[in-house]
This record gives structure tokens, C-alpha cells and sequence, in this order.
């Protein structure tokens, strides 16, 4: 008769088996492994609730120490000075209120954080700022319809603001950056494409080209086009000139910006394309642009807030009119970054709120353009 006793040792998870003469240990997987209790890592703060009132009362005396400092003690009485002095009061005052409640782990991380989030708060006022004082100095002439929809045919300085308008120039502007865009989009993803998949010596040449024509100064690219096509090749001063100075501009933006975004595409999705019998091509084609889509809506959208915006080329090789033009090639044509420029500088209350009006017309004109562009490159639902 064979006797099987079967032990636990002290060993956790080992099984002692013995039977008749012969002993043998085997280890058993048990079901429910023992967790191990996590070490508990150092905290550096107390409760968030205190770092909020640390935060706070730093930022409050802060304001009231600055405020004693420009407005009573010192002749810094502006609004500049005083978000100065105080953003680097609260710095201090935040680095010794932490030093007393907290290590010194925290109190960098504390000084970083406030530093990076004034950055982000002086971009976003500076950009709000702008853009609230520019359509604050146009809000009297966009008012009128006839703002959206006239031109300035037969208008003077001294008229009033509900006669006149920059119908011209917006349509002026749709052209030129229309036929700048037409020719720049094909020609920089076929760069991006062909310095990405394609590679090679010849590469490296295009890609450095691209990157200094990407710092291009506008007024060069003007005096460029100005020179060759009007100059030398007798081309008038006209919307097709414009558009292509527009295209110098905008061509090398949409290249880098396309190359950056395509060599973001991760290598596996080429190889399994590759591995299943289809070209090269066919991979760019149907993988890789595709995947980088809206990447590439970016860098269309780079292009254009550039070249919208411009105003030294479209003077150089377009001219400024007064009245509505539908055809590029036949004479000057106007656009809203040129009536801007020569509405401003003309001293006249009224053309000064026209132009600041002109120039709340293209940043909605700018946005439109951004929106359009995303929802065209916005993937199809359930892609």
C-alpha cells in the first residue's frame, strides 16, 4: 500500500510530494499571486487645496506689492511696468511660501510652472489684444454692408463710412492666394514626397534649398518676380504677377511644413504595403498620404495665413485699383493687405477705420480659410 502525504513548507508556492521510498518537490502555480504592497514615494506637497491658497495668496500680495512699487514709490506708473514687477514678485513670493511648506523638488517645480504659464498668458493677451483693438478701431465701418460688398470707386477721404467698400480687395485676394495655392500645393507635396520616400544625394540639395528659401524675406521674393516676369519678360503689373510672388512665398512653407509631417509616418505602414506586392507609388498614394492628411491641411494652412498677409510683393507686382477686377491677367488688381497699407497711411480718420475694418475682414477671412481647411482633411467616420 503506497502512502502520498503532501506537506506545505515554509517556502510559498513549493509542494513537498512524497511517495513510497522516493520524495520529490515540484512547484505549483498558484491562482491568485501575492501582490507585493507598492513603496510608497515621497510627497513633495500636502493637500492640493493648500497649494491652490499658496498659489493664490502669492499671486494677491504679488499684485498689491506692485501696485505699491509703480503707482506710490517709484514713477512706473503704467500698465506695462506693473505686470512686470509683479509677475516677478509673485516669483519670489511663491518660491519662499512653498520653501516653508514644502522641499525643494517642489518649489522648482512650482517656480517652472508659474514662468511657463505667464508665457502662455502673455501670447494669449497679446494675440487677444490685437485682434479686440483691431476690430474695435472697425467696428464703425462694418456696420454697413456696403463694407462687404462696394468697392472705393468714385469715394473720397472725407466720405462717409455707409458709401464704399472692400468688396474689391476681397475678391482681389481670393484670386491671387486661389492661383498661389493652385500651383504651390502640387509642387511642395511633390517636394515633401520626393525628399521623404525618394531620398538620395539630390535630397539633402533640395531639402537645404528649402529650408533657406523658408526665411525668404517677402520684399526679395517681390523684387524676384518684379524683375523676371515684369521687367524681363514684359509681363504688366497685374493679379498673375501677384499671385506669383504669393507662390514664391508659400511654396517653401508648404514643402518643409509637408516633409516634417510625412516622415512622422510610422515605417511600418510602408513595409506592410511593400510586403503585399504594391509599388512604390501606389504606397505613397494610398498609405502614406492619406495617413498624413490632416498634417498636411496644416501645412496648406501655413502657407496661407503667410501668404494672405502679404503686402511688399503684391505692391511691387500688382498695384493698387479702386474698383472691382475679375480677371488676373488684365491690369492691377487690389487686395485687402494692400488697401490696408494705403487706407493707414493716408492720415484720414475715415480710410484709417476703413483699413482697420479691412483688416478685421481678412482675419475672419483667415479663419474661414483654417476651418475650411480642416474639415476637408478630417477623416471619414468610423477610417
Amino acid at each position: 500500500m503506497t502512502t502520498t502525504v503532501i506537506a506545505e513548507p515554509a517556502a510559498p508556492g513549493t509542494t513537498v510530494v512524497v511517495s513510497g521510498a522516493r520524495t520529490r518537490s515540484t512547484t505549483v502555480r498558484r491562482d491568485a499571486a501575492v501582490r507585493q504592497p507598492r513603496p510608497q514615494g515621497r510627497r513633495h506637497s500636502g493637500a492640493p487645496v493648500q497649494d491652490a491658497l499658496v498659489v493664490a495668496g502669492s499671486l494677491a500680495a504679488a499684485a498689491a506689492l506692485a501696485w505699491v512699487l509703480c503707482f506710490r514709490l517709484l514713477p512706473w506708473g503704467n500698465p506695462l511696468a506693473y505686470a512686470v514687477v509683479a509677475f516677478a514678485l509673485f516669483l519670489a513670493i511663491v518660491a519662499v511660501a512653498t520653501s516653508a511648506t514644502a522641499d525643494g523638488p517642489l518649489v522648482a517645480d512650482r517656480l517652472v510652472a508659474a514662468v511657463v504659464t505667464g508665457g502662455a498668458a502673455l501670447v494669449g493677451v497679446a494675440l487677444t489684444s490685437t485682434v479686440v483693438f483691431t476690430f474695435a478701431r472697425g467696428l464703425g465701418a462694418l456696420r454697413h454692408a456696403s463694407m462687404f460688398l462696394d468697392d472705393m470707386t468714385g469715394v473720397g477721404p472725407r466720405d462717409a463710412l455707409s458709401t464704399g467698400g472692400v468688396g474689391h480687395a476681397i475678391v482681389g485676394s481670393l484670386i491671387q492666394i486661389g492661383l498661389a495655392v493652385a500651383f504651390a500645393v502640387p509642387l511642395g507635396l511633390g517636394t515633401a514626397v520626393f525628399m521623404t520616400e525618394v531620398g538620395g544625394r539630390f535630397s539633402r540639395v533640395v531639402r537645404t534649398v528649402v529650408e533657406a528659401m523658408t526665411a525668404l524675406p517677402s520684399i526679395v521674393a517681390g523684387l524676384f518676380v518684379y524683375t523676371v516676369v515684369i521687367v524681363g519678360l514684359g509681363v504688366p503689373r497685374s493679379g498673375l504677377a501677384a499671385s506669383a510672388a504669393l507662390f514664391v512665398m508659400i511654396l517653401p512653407i508648404i514643402a518643409r511644413a509637408a516633409d516634417v509631417v510625412l516622415r512622422v509616418v510610422p515605417s511600418g505602414l510602408r513595409e506592410a504595403s511593400l510586403a503585399l506586392g504594391a509599388p512604390r507609388w501606389r504606397t505613397v498614394w494610398h498609405v502614406v498620404l492619406p495617413t498624413a492628411r490632416p498634417g498636411l491641411a496644416t501645412a496648406l494652412i501655413l502657407g496661407v495665413a503667410r501668404g494672405i498677409g502679404e503686402t511688399s510683393p503684391v505692391l511691387l507686382t500688382s498695384g493698387a485699383a479702386s474698383f472691382l477686377v475679375l480677371n488676373p491677367t488684365d491690369g492691377v488688381m487690389n487686395s485687402l493687405p494692400l488697401f490696408i497699407y494705403s487706407t493707414v497711411r493716408s492720415g484720414e480718420n475715415t480710410y484709417i477705420e476703413r483699413g482697420f475694418a479691412a483688416a478685421s475682414i481678412l482675419l475672419i477671412l483667415v479663419l474661414v480659410l483654417f476651418v475650411v481647411a480642416r474639415l476637408v482633411a478630417r477623416r471619414p467616420a468610423g477610417r
